[in-house]
């Protein structure tokens, strides 16, 4: 059954970004005519609404501190998203299997999330902003590549999906002081922005 694997690996590229994640799903279905991509993600409507947001998304993601603040907005959003990926691959019958797939994707969209914020609060701490855009873009290949080899080989994408979760896991363990100084550095901008008077 390719659908648990589908919903696992387009979790971990929810969890990443997600509007990301239902665009290239959705232009794959509506233009490439792969079957399997569930049909709501190849409405007119969707595509655009998802095309502006990850516009957005893509810009706020490579300016420090606000992809912070953008990931914290997003805490909610991908998690959510990634259920919803893995319920409408299921049909979202409200049986066994939409329950089962909702919480694969959704759990491990929460992983991947957080293992991005993570990372990126340690990336902030660096003093100039090219390895934030770096980082990002990063992250913006890896979805694209990942939501593509979901909708043409999702056995293969689910097996990718493994390794990076336990490479970021690692890696979160690897380097949790500089993420605790990434936080404590945006704490502070998050404070400078809701009062510009006192520094």
């Amino acid at each position: 059954m390719e659908m648990l694997p589908a919903a696992f690996a387009s979790g971990w590229a929810s969890g990443i970004n997600a509007w990301g994640t239902v665009l290239v799903l959705g232009v794959l279905g509506r233009f490439a005519h792969i079957d399997g991509i569930p049909a709501g993600f190849q409405r007119t409507d969707v595509l655009i609404i998802v095309a502006v947001l990850c516009a957005i998304e893509l810009v706020a993601d490579k300016i420090p501190y606000i992809d912070s603040a953008w990931d914290t907005i997003s805490t909610v959003i991908r998690p959510l998203a990634g259920a919803a990926i893995g319920a409408l691959y299921a049909g979202a019958t409200g049986d066994l299997a939409t329950i089962t797939l909702a919480a694969v994707g959704g759990v491990t969209a929460l992983v991947s999330h957080l293992t991005k914020a993570g990372l990126r609060l340690a990336v902030n701490t660096s003093p100039e902003p090219f390895t934030n855009v770096a980082a990002s873009a990063a992250g913006d290949v890896a979805v694209t590549g990942v939501a593509t080899l979901v909708a043409l080989a999702p056995v293969a994408a689910a097996v990718v999906v493994a390794v990076l979760l336990v490479l970021g896991l690692l890696a979160l363990w690897a380097i949790a002081s500089r993420i605790r100084r990434g936080w404590l550095a945006y704490q502070r901008w998050l404070s400078r922005r809701k009062n510009p008077t006192a520094a």
